[in-house]
């Protein structure tokens, strides 16, 4: 049965700096590039917040993590452990497991390791990983994704981990390469489907073409200047849910203007007809 959760970037307003990981082509290597926002909330404390607003879930951008210590990973276990609100997801925002540039791939490669081993401390039950950064007519980079997330599959696993991906960045922007992931890798990896990743255009086609093979979906609607939803489109695709027999989690986005828990609740309050 279908229940809400949310995504941290949701509230990106509140839970303090975004720790952004870039990659430094002349040095080689990653480096943090911090954006300062307000935090009204800790990550600590969200999950009994959460709770309290009815939420069964989370996912959780990793850029929201402030500290990877064993020390903090286990309070942030606890907190999630205590309110019952499930880690579901964290989303690692970064990575080319696609790259022909073979230290790139080597050393996202090593950091999405690194990140699947905070998740596993964490309690989180999947990391997302972008498939690529390549153009997604590029077979050659759909290769190299195959192998990237076959290897990273694996590894997960011995951490009781499961990783997903998801209808995000170039490479994996079509329904075709997610289809394609998916058969070649078949339940080793997981699917997301974010209403907001494809091309407007034939987004209601390409949407309905992945839910089948999907765990969660990501709702995110379109929004006017005042951070309303534009509800027809919306309620659109919300109902392909339920056409599609899907019976995971919905995971709310607010990206709009304004206080965005007050958007969370303006998005809850079309999506929940569909629960």
């Amino acid at each position: 049965m279908s229940y809400f959760s949310m995504n941290t970037w949701s509230i990106h307003r509140h839970l303090g700096p975004l720790r952004w990981t870039v990659w430094n082509e002349e040095e080689k290597r990653h480096d943090t590039h911090v954006d300062p926002q307000p935090e009204t909330t800790t990550l600590l404390e969200l999950p009994a917040v959460l709770a309290e607003k009815g939420f069964g879930a989370v996912d959780v951008c990793h850029f929201h993590i402030p500290r990877t210590d064993a020390e903090y990973l286990v309070e942030l276990r606890e907190a999630f452990r205590s309110s019952g609100v499930a880690f579901h997801t964290l989303l690692l925002d970064y990575g080319d497991i696609s790259s022909s540039d073979e230290l790139r791939r080597a050393s996202d490669m090593a950091l999405a390791k690194e990140w699947i081993g905070i998740a596993a401390q964490a309690g989180a039950g999947h990391i997302r990983i972008i498939a690529g950064q390549a153009q997604p007519d590029s077979a050659e980079a759909l290769e190299r994704a195959y192998e990237s997330l076959a290897e990273l599959a694996a590894w997960a696993e011995k951490h009781g981990v499961r990783i997903v991906t998801e209808n995000f960045r170039p490479l994996a922007s079509t329904s075709a390469n997610c289809l394609a992931i998916k058969s070649r890798l078949g339940d080793a990896i997981g699917l997301i489907g974010d209403f907001g990743n494809f091309v407007k255009e034939v987004r209601r086609e390409e949407l309905a073409a992945i839910l089948p093979f999907c765990g969660s979906v990501h709702a995110k609607p379109e929004f006017d200047v005042e951070g309303r939803p534009i509800e027809a489109e919306f309620r659109d695709l919300l109902q392909l849910l339920p056409d599609s027999g899907y019976d995971g989690p919905i995971t709310l986005i607010y990206d709009g203007p304004g206080d965005m828990w007050e958007g969370v609740e303006r998005v809850r309050a079309i999506a929940k007809d569909y629960v």
